[in-house]
């Protein structure tokens, strides 16, 4: 029996409500999943969590999940959408354009953090057009890898590439101002 096989029947059985069959899909594919979804978000409870999260969605939705290709694929896109939600959902939370300056308790923090994003700003200024241009639309605008590809005509290796290497530029001005300041 192939393993897509194996699938259709696992999942016939468990919209039947067979514990055992869901059972043995948990014990298949939690690991996986985690591990799988660990590479995004690096947090073992989180990921963890998130794996239950779709373990249980599959059981309480047996009767009205379509699965289009197989069991697995769907879990694993499962893994992915959920781990992306939190990754952008994180990237939004930590933007430094939104940081907070109210929340500093003194001017001296104040001034350090404005310092900082003019450092930062001045280095994303940097950056050659497209790598900034690309950089801008993915953390001040929280477009996604796929949607920078289809706006600026580009693939998706190219938009990961310009990412890497702008965050690669303000890693480097970030560590020589510790080396300077320490």
């Amino acid at each position: 029996m192939t393993s897509k096989q194996n699938d259709i029947l696992l999942l016939n059985l468990i919209r039947e409500g067979d514990e055992l069959a869901f059972k043995r899909v948990f014990e298949s594919y939690f690991v996986p999943l985690c591990r799988y979804m660990f590479l995004f978000i690096q947090e073992k409870e989180t990921v963890e969590d998130l794996a239950m999260d779709i373990f249980t969605y599959l059981w309480e939705n047996k009767n009205e999940i379509q699965i289009h290709t197989s069991l697995k694929s769907y879990l694993f896109q499962a893994a992915h959408n959920k781990s992306l939600n939190i990754v952008r959902q994180r990237k939004k939370i930590l933007s430094i354009d939104k940081l907070d300056i109210e929340l500093l308790e003194s001017d001296d923090q104040k001034l350090e953090l404005h310092e900082l994003q003019e450092f930062i700003q001045s280095a994303i200024m940097d950056l050659p057009d497209k790598c900034k241009n690309v950089f801008q639309l993915s953390r001040f605008e929280n477009l996604s890898n796929q949607e920078i590809s289809s706006q600026l005509n580009i693939s998706v290796k190219t938009v990961e590439a310009h990412i890497s290497k702008a965050i690669k530029k303000i890693r480097k001005i970030l560590g020589d101002l510790y080396l300077f300041f320490c």
